[in-house]
């Protein structure tokens, strides 16, 4: 019992995992808030950005519950060295496009890496904690994860309004291709180990999996009650997420290096409350920690859009409380993604949250461009700040996990222990 509670919530191989996803999203969080005034920059007018954000949509949803399964049959770490070749000739397209429809080409290249990494991230995690610490060691592992929100945002934001967009985004491609080297290598000292994956790709097993899947989707259960109401938050948060860095810029006159350093903001307010998150969750249950967050999400919005011509520091305000909303709530649903679906479907889940997410709200960003210039530039965040004021009821109510459900056993939660011997120094 003693050797249990001094075991570390972090396991060495966690942090190296950890260590190689900074890498690799510290150039992803260069470009991704700045992605609607480069599409801007390539000429793109307001009504165009919120089609490409809508296009864009389109081949992740084909992607991400084949990705989650990859990364149940094949593994957390092979799915996402797989996934990363693909992220590095992603920013080919990136770096060279010369129009913005040429970025469409980037994104769905990207979107196999996304799927592949995205649903094996979360399952890695899962499996690498106890169910009872399950919301702190997601906590404390989003907390570390999220340098890339402090860093990649001003980075991005003064080399872009330096010297461009162009060279911007081949210094994040230089950070990625160092992920990619260090994934690859994890995978191989992971194929040497024991407790390797060895099953295969088949289209039966495939089957399997998504008959599984669908048998909780429409249980009427707590997946179905989170499907529910995910969406319509998700499609609320299309509607204007993609086009705050230009609202900022048009309506708030920040400049490039201003808007990378108010994400920065968002991103040291998301870290710093990821792990009292992760404890909420752990202490007083996920839906208390969720509902929380989604009020302070709703009131950063209504702060947002009704800040007063030349009062700068409020967007620091404003996106200081999105930070703190979201710190607080995202490790409460990893958790409860991860316990309420069994550890060997745990990728696909997570992929499957994606992808019907997705399929609800893949129109939200073209109707928020047209709700922008239609009705006014503040009309798509009032709509997305009162549906997440309104999604704290069925949160409430329905996110319980009934105590005598263990579907999420943990008779792997050390699986993968073995490489670090042999790869850490």
């Amino acid at each position: 019992m003693e050797t249990i509670k001094k075991k570390p919530l972090l396991s060495g191989l966690l942090i190296l995992f950890l260590t190689a996803m900074i890498f690799a999203n510290i150039g992803g969080g260069m470009y991704e808030s700045l992605m609607p005034l480069y599409l801007k920059d390539l000429n793109a007018s307001i009504t165009q950005i919120g089609l490409f954000f809508t296009l864009a949509q389109i081949v992740p949803l084909l992607l991400q519950i084949l990705g989650g399964w990859v990364s149940d049959t094949l593994g957390r770490l092979r799915a996402i060295a797989i996934g990363s070749v693909f992220g590095v000739i992603g920013f080919i397209p990136l770096i060279l496009a010369d129009t913005w429809q040429w970025l469409l080409l980037a994104v769905a290249i990207g979107a196999v890496a996304r799927a592949l990494v995205g649903p094996s991230f979360d399952a890695f995690i899962a499996e690498h904690s106890s169910e009872e610490n399950r919301g702190k060691v997601f906590g404390i592992s989003q907390a570390i994860f999220l340098i890339i929100s402090v860093v990649g945002p001003p980075l991005g934001g003064w080399l872009a309004g330096t010297y461009g967009f162009k060279l911007m985004l081949l210094v994040a491609g230089i950070f990625y291709f160092i992920a990619m080297l260090m994934r690859l290598s994890m995978a191989r000292e992971a194929a040497k180990s024991v407790s390797a994956k060895t099953d295969k790709l088949t289209f039966d097993g495939l089957k399997i999996n998504l008959r599984a899947m669908v048998a909780l989707v429409f249980s009427g259960g707590l997946i179905t009650w989170m499907l529910i109401t995910d969406g319509l938050r998700d499609t609320s948060f299309q509607l204007s997420g993609n086009l705050f860095p230009v609202y900022m810029q048009e309506i708030g006159g920040l400049s490039l290096q201003q808007i990378g350093w108010v994400m920065s903001f968002f991103g040291l307010a998301m870290m710093l409350t990821t792990i009292p998150g992760g404890w909420l969750s752990d202490k007083a249950g996920e839906r208390v920690g969720i509902a929380a967050g989604m009020i302070l999400l709703s009131s950063a919005l209504f702060v947002l859009v009704n800040i007063p011509a030349g009062i700068k520091w409020m967007y620091y305000l404003g996106w200081g409380i999105a930070g703190m909303g979201a710190g607080i709530s995202t490790p409460a649903y990893q958790s409860l993604i991860s316990k309420a679906v069994p550890q060997k479907n745990r990728g696909m889940a997570f992929g499957l949250f994606s992808t019907s997410l997705g399929i609800i709200s893949l129109p939200a960003p073209w109707i928020g461009a047209q709700m922008w210039e239609r009705v006014s530039p503040t009309f798509p965040f009032t709509v997305t700040a009162v549906v997440l004021l309104l999604s704290v009821i069925p949160i409430w109510l329905k996110f319980k996990l009934p105590k005598a459900e263990t579907q999420g056993t943990e008779e792997s939660a050390d699986e993968g222990v073995s490489v670090v011997a042999g790869y850490i120094k």
